[in-house]
């Protein structure tokens, strides 16, 4: 009877303590969404783990950035435990989210928190010269990004910034030392990228810089 007892009481709190974190997981998520920044903080306190991914491999911090869940991303970042680093099922981490959208400051902020400027694959590089804020592909190079960091099809930042960035972060990644002459695996150089997005002007002076 006693033994019996005990797997009773066993069970019971094994089926309790997975609700509660199975709940713990599904309010994490939520919170994030809706930058309920205390219930977040509520729940790193009780032990949850702020590198938790939802269901379908998404970082909460990187969620946070999708969402622009400001208060939420900042008690994320004053978490000692957190890897702004992680990536999703797309190979992108919170600071490459960041620099596309343009946030400057968020940028800087992932940088402090030990964020990458490269890594394999698409780099942030890549999606701050496709965003809208040249001053974070300024960012980025000073500390240290690869110029001509090649995406998994071989396309270069200039590439990106040619056909979907601004004229001026186009020149300021020549300035330094794009290389306008690279093609990507499908024989595409940043001349044909600037052609392919209708920027005619761009793709001529990108075409006289190959000779």
């Amino acid at each position: 009877m006693g033994y019996i007892f005990k797997i009773a009481v066993y069970l019971f709190v094994l089926f309790v303590f997975s609700g509660a974190k199975a709940g713990s997981y599904d309010d994490f998520f939520v919170a994030v969404m809706r930058d309920d920044a205390s219930s977040v903080e509520s729940l790193l306190k009780r032990g949850f783990d702020p590198n938790s991914r939802d269901p379908k491999g998404q970082p909460g911090i990187n969620l946070a950035v999708q969402r622009e869940s400001a208060r939420t991303l900042k008690v994320l970042l004053a978490h000692p435990d957190i890897d702004v680093n992680q990536i999703n099922t797309a190979g992108e981490n919170a600071l490459m989210l960041a620099a596309l959208k343009g946030d400057l400051a968020l940028c800087e902020r992932m940088l402090e928190r030990g964020g990458r400027v490269d890594q394999d694959g698409w780099a942030p590089l890549h999606y701050a010269a496709t965003g809208p804020n040249v001053r974070i592909i300024e960012l980025l190079l000073r500390r240290g990004a690869t110029v001509d960091a090649l995406s998994p099809n071989r396309s270069t930042p200039l590439m990106m910034a040619a056909r979907y960035g601004s004229d001026d972060g186009v020149q300021i990644l020549l300035d330094h030392g794009a290389d306008p002459k690279r093609r990507n695996e499908r024989d595409l150089s940043a001349a044909d990228f600037a052609r392919l997005g209708g920027r005619d002007r761009l793709a001529q002076r990108l075409q006289a810089l190959q000779r």
